[in-house]
């Protein structure tokens, strides 16, 4: 009888073969991106494979601000996101506890650089200190506002002492090159795209982990892939299979230059300055330290003093490990 049903079994995938018939149709997934070099997890598991080696159909769907993200995961037309700021996902889920957990956390830090402030190439500016009086362009989005003040705090500037203004990540490069503001908070890829142009240069880097964290080398946890809770409730199948992809796609993210080259094809960055663009560190929840939870508790409960989270979580509450 075992004989036979193996039999059966393997006729029955040779038929579906040569039909051109999947067994098992995918699941289809839908993942918010933020356009950043923090969405290149998603990048690298639809082009290696990994999403479809899980039987995972996952479309990624492009948002200008992590606002949208957090809209879409809410009304449910999204399921899930490559790259949500972690302020958002602790402001949604202080107001409405358990929408959505982090199962990957990316560190970003002086080794692991994402952020950036740039002034422009010929700009005698030195220090962020010199950035009083200013006009500065920032990255969209309260939680990107937050970061990009709370630096300049750090160092002794209040808000009164620049003109801040948030810009739509597409418009950052031309901005700078025309010479619009007098420095910009951005993130990788545009920052070594500018860097390579010659339109701008690195003023610091690494700011959140130096100035708001304290150590150079904490762990800042500025963004990390989401799913929200109606998901992985509904379809914890699927969830887990989504993980299983995502962690592959981690370890190529961190140990394979290579998976770089895919800044060329979806970031519109040239092919000869995606091998030199600095990417965060990856980390699954399941194999974060215990400082790097307490570094992302104390970046959170920041967000919370400055009231752009709605009060205090215990950012344990909105990780979950796979």
């Amino acid at each position: 009888m075992h004989k036979v049903s193996k039999r059966l079994v393997i006729g029955l995938l040779a038929l579906a073969s040569m039909t051109g018939i999947n067994a098992l149709a995918q699941d289809k997934v839908k993942m918010g991106l933020f356009i950043s070099s923090s969405a290149m997890p998603y990048f690298i598991a639809k082009e290696r494979g990994y999403f479809a080696a899980e039987n995972l159909d996952v479309e990624g769907i492009p948002l200008a601000t992590h606002p949208l993200i957090v809209q879409g995961l809410v009304k449910g037309d999204l399921d899930a996101a490559s790259n949500l700021l972690s302020l958002e996902g602790a402001n949604i889920n202080a107001l409405r506890p358990n929408t959505l957990k982090y199962f990957s956390l990316n560190c970003q830090n002086k080794k692991y650089q994402v952020e950036a402030y740039v002034v422009p190439v010929n700009s005698p500016i030195k220090t962020l200190q010199e950035l009083k009086g200013k006009r500065i362009m920032s990255a969209p989005g309260p939680g990107n506002l937050f970061v990009a003040k709370g630096v300049l705090k750090a160092v002794g500037l209040d808000e009164k002492d620049y003109q801040m203004q948030e810009q739509q990540m597409s418009v950052h490069v031309g901005a700078m090159q025309a010479n619009q503001f007098d420095a910009a908070y951005t993130v990788e890829p545009l920052v070594t795209i500018m860097v390579a142009q010659g339109i701008a240069r690195r003023l610091e880097t690494g700011l959140i982990a130096t100035h708001m964290l304290g150590r150079d080398d904490a762990c800042a946890v500025l963004a990390g892939g989401v799913m929200s809770n109606k998901f992985m409730d509904e379809k914890p199948q699927v969830a887990e299979r989504l993980a299983r992809a995502w962690a592959r796609a981690l370890k190529d993210g961190n140990t394979d230059p290579k998976a770089r080259e895919l800044l060329a094809k979806h970031m519109n960055t040239a092919p000869a300055i995606a091998p030199i663009v600095p990417l965060s560190y990856y980390n699954m929840v399941k194999d974060l330290k215990p400082e790097e939870i307490n570094d992302f508790q104390k970046l959170v409960d920041q967000g919370v003093a400055y009231g752009l989270v709605n009060k205090k979580i215990d950012v344990k509450s909105m990780i979950k490990s796979f």
